[in-house]
């Protein structure tokens, strides 16, 4: 079932005075406290932008399997390509999930001294095959950073916090990019193109395939595709903001499902704090919300090393994009 997530304008959001920006940043809280996803517009991105970057992930997972392979991820390189069926999910389902990624994480020179303090930092791989990769991918990952900060500004004067506790952590951030392709699945098979989870960054921004298949949970346990309009994105609150505000935002679970018959392709921006951030509740916590302080550097990690197939969770590991029963 297509169901119509709230659709914002966010235009008002880049004039302080404008006679619309409260009713904007009151909008954004609702959604963000309501179901945890909405669409947006107005985000200065031109469709053409989205256009090119949608080319150059076809692109990049049409060159040949064997330059695939040789431009992998590796335990000691979370950067480059993610093969066919490679995360299986830890939910003792054993079925992996169907998709092929390429993983692009926040640009850093490879002599930057950052990289000593966290090993997530550092140049990306680009493909060979694919030279305009690289100046598409990362110009419009900057279009996406600048609308990611107006969203954060928002739901920060919403809560009635200082915009600031917000932007500081995300000066020189664990912010990443996916890129995904999801071949059709057979109408009678089983399983997911990504299984029902929680992102669990601070807020993920994505420009919607125009083939579909991203289901969303609703408060009642449903499932729902998002509607989106013509040249806008979807947003959604990842456990970071969901622990930050002290359980008043909410991530919700979403899966994504292709049984359209056709390939779809999709390329999410997942906000990530810095790696020695705390995240910790600035609010008092609503009833019923209890979770540990996240200290980002440590989370990434465990993340990058619980995707490998023959890696677990462990006590030390954050219960952040955990569904629970």
């Amino acid at each position: 079932m297509t169901q119509n997530i709230p659709t914002i304008d966010i235009t008002p959001l880049r004039e302080a005075g404008h006679p619309q920006r409260q009713q904007t940043v009151a909008a954004i809280l609702a959604a963000a406290e309501d179901i945890g996803f909405l669409s947006i517009t107005g985000t200065g991105v031109a469709p053409e932008t989205v256009d090119s970057v949608r080319a150059v992930v076809r692109a990049i997972f049409a060159v040949p399997e064997k330059s695939k392979w040789e431009q992998a991820i590796t335990r000691d390189n979370y950067r480059g390509y993610i093969p066919m069926g490679f995360f299986t999910p830890n939910d003792g389902s054993g079925t992996a999930d169907k998709y092929e990624g390429y993983k692009l994480h926040h640009e850093v020179a490879a002599e930057d001294p950052i990289r000593a303090a966290c090993p997530l930092y550092g140049p990306n791989r680009w493909p060979d095959e694919v030279p305009q990769a690289r100046k598409a991918i990362l110009d419009y990952w900057a279009k996406l950073d600048g609308v990611f900060h107006l969203l954060l500004g928002a739901l920060a004067e919403g809560l009635g916090l200082d915009p600031d506790a917000f932007r500081e952590p995300f000066e020189r951030p664990l912010t990443n990019m996916s890129l995904l392709h999801y071949p059709p699945q057979a109408p009678e098979e089983d399983g997911f193109g990504i299984h029902p989870h929680k992102d669990t960054d601070a807020l993920t921004i994505i420009a919607p395939d125009p083939v579909g298949g991203l289901e969303v949970q609703t408060r009642d346990g449903g499932w729902i595709s998002p509607g989106c309009p013509p040249g806008g994105f979807v947003v959604n609150i990842g456990d970071m903001l969901e622990l930050w505000s002290g359980g008043r935002l909410v991530s919700t679970p979403h899966r994504v499902v292709n049984r359209s018959g056709r390939e779809r392709y999709s390329f999410p921006y997942f906000a990530v704090p810095r790696h020695d951030v705390v995240v910790k509740p600035l609010l008092p916590p609503v009833d019923g919300f209890s979770r540990p302080p996240v200290h980002c550097g440590h989370w990434s990690a465990e993340i990058w090393r619980t995707n490998w197939p023959d890696q677990g969770a462990d006590a030390d590991t954050p219960e952040l994009g955990t569904l629970h029963s």
